[in-house]
């Protein structure tokens, strides 16, 4: 397993306790560039301590979603015409910003979801990857204008390109178990390939995707082209994938509310594209010539590595009758053995 420098514990306890003396301040969200409030609020509790409150977030609705929606629309004008080189420049400036503020990322992502401090900032970092790799991805192919062969016909000559165009406004909705990677990373993706974003949190991890917002923003991108909401799935969230304004979605969650998404898309006026991520019941298969030490090591890695929130944790074992009693041993064994307890503190599991 890795074994960090000393120098990052000692930069993520600072941050930690930094943050901790000064949890519950007001955050708005960002609308076309501005902080934008709302007449109700929500908090936003540590699932560490139940009683820390992390912060004070704001309870949008269906205006605050159409604000948004309409703000992006209006950025899409000119974002989109932008030229491919300039997007890709700012959306590395941005995952700069995300290394640059990194602990600062760590400990509110320790603090909000429960992560132990490799797992947090690995999210942080795994964001800034993927931002990084879409950028990558749009300057290996140069912007993906590609030029074609030329029509077969006698005494004509054309000139052909397959040439990538934005769809428009593109709405991520990002789950609470990896809120830096998977707003990070679909929204960095958006955004090169000239669409403007509207992303809405889960409410249980609204801090640290509004520390994402500030990076974008901070990183120099036009009003409007990228915009954070935040509340209720119910009502805001509703009210974002009903909009025909919303031209395609990213969305990582549950399987029900992913199927309900995709069932309001495709019964709209028209096609969008909709990407889904959602969950599953995920088996590992154990036959009676594995070797059992390694393989319940890996079962309790998966079932219980990243408070086994991640979506391909192992959540059933399928397994041959002659090795199970001593299977089941070796796993009762090596989760009691787990170290439980806060998660900003050194050496915790989970």
């Amino acid at each position: 397993m890795f074994n960090p420098p000393e120098e990052l514990h000692t930069n993520y306890e600072e941050e930690v306790s930094k943050i901790r003396a000064n949890v519950g301040q007001e955050f708005g969200m960002i609308i076309d560039g501005k902080d934008v409030f709302s007449d109700e609020k929500f908090e936003n509790r540590s699932p560490i301590d139940t009683n820390m409150v992390l912060g004070i977030f704001q309870k949008g609705d269906a205006s605050h979603a159409d604000s948004a929606i309409a703000a992006a629309r209006r950025a899409a004008k000119t974002w989109n015409r932008t030229p491919w080189q300039e997007r890709i420049a700012l959306v590395r400036k941005a995952a700069e910003l995300i290394d640059d503020r990194i602990y600062e990322f760590g400990a509110v992502t320790s603090l909000e979801v429960g992560k132990n401090r490799m797992e947090a900032l690995a999210d942080v970092a795994e964001a800034a990857d993927l931002m990084r790799y879409a950028c990558d991805q749009m300057e290996k192919n140069n912007g993906f204008v590609i030029k074609m062969g030329e029509d077969p016909l006698v005494g004509y000559t054309s000139i052909n390109y397959s040439i990538l165009k934005p769809y428009g406004v593109w709405l991520v909705i990002s789950p609470f178990n990896f809120p830096a990677a998977l707003t990070g990373g679909p929204v960095g993706a958006a955004l090169v390939a000239g669409n403007t974003v509207v992303m809405k949190p889960a409410t249980d991890t609204p801090w640290t995707v509004r520390l994402l917002a500030e990076c974008f923003r901070d990183a120099g991108f036009p009003d409007g082209v990228v915009n954070y909401v935040t509340g209720p799935g119910s009502t805001l969230g509703q009210a974002l994938i009903e909009s025909e304004e919303v031209d395609g979605i990213t969305f990582t969650g549950s399987y029900d509310v992913g199927m309900k998404i995709y069932q309001t898309v495709a019964n709209s006026k028209y096609p969008r594209p909709i990407i889904l991520e959602m969950g599953g019941k995920n088996p590992a298969v154990v036959s009676r010539n594995a070797d059992l030490e390694r393989a319940a090591q890996g079962i309790i890695r998966s079932a219980f590595g990243l408070q086994g929130q991640k979506c391909s944790a192992t959540s059933r074992i399928l397994v041959e009758e002659p090795v199970y009693d001593e299977l089941v041993e070796k796993l009762a064994e090596m989760a009691n053995d787990l170290p439980l307890g806060d998660p900003c503190e050194k050496g915790i599991f989970m």
